[in-house]
């Protein structure tokens, strides 16, 4: 059984209109979120045994705000610039070249192939994952070059407003 925790960057700031995309920070909301959430996953008792990040600025900070939640080392986060602006297909494309002895893997990244990823194995649509939205998939795999849109299933979808 191989599990995927697709989780959206934090709510980003557009404050500064001269920044590129891939450099813009976390708005105060994200700051606040980002933990929360990091924290909500720790109480059910997620252990990921590896954080892969966009390269994406305000995805980098919600992995590390979740990091320090899930007392996972920082250090450790693994970027992945296929993850920033990836389709369904790059993101099937991404998680068959993990390692098998990788059970549980947390993905940090962007809309809106993630609600279109996630919605391959929803039995109701999502409209959307929001900003700090997480979607945990189960595959009945042992590898993860056979992970499709036919062996998942959704075990959970949590995001920030359910609670604040």
């Amino acid at each position: 059984m191989k599990t995927l925790y697709l989780v959206r960057h934090a709510k980003s700031s557009w404050k500064d209109e001269h920044l590129s995309d891939i450099d813009r920070p976390l708005n105060s909301r994200g700051k606040r979120d980002a933990p929360f959430m990091g924290k909500l996953l720790y109480k059910k008792g997620i252990d990921p045994d590896v954080l892969i990040s966009s390269p994406a600025r305000r995805a980098r900070a919600t992995a590390f705000a979740f990091a320090e939640a899930l007392d996972y080392p920082k250090n450790r986060i693994k970027i992945n610039p296929m993850v920033y602006e990836a389709s369904v297909p790059d993101l099937f494309q991404v998680i068959e070249h993990w390692h098998d002895d990788l059970d549980a893997v947390m993905l940090f990244g962007h809309n809106f192939s993630y609600t279109e990823f996630a919605n391959l194995y929803a039995k109701s649509p999502i409209d959307n994952v929001p900003t700090t939205g997480v979607v945990a998939i189960e595959f009945k795999v042992n590898r993860w070059k056979d992970v499709s849109a036919e062996n998942g299933r959704i075990v959970f979808f949590e995001y920030p407003k359910k609670y604040l």
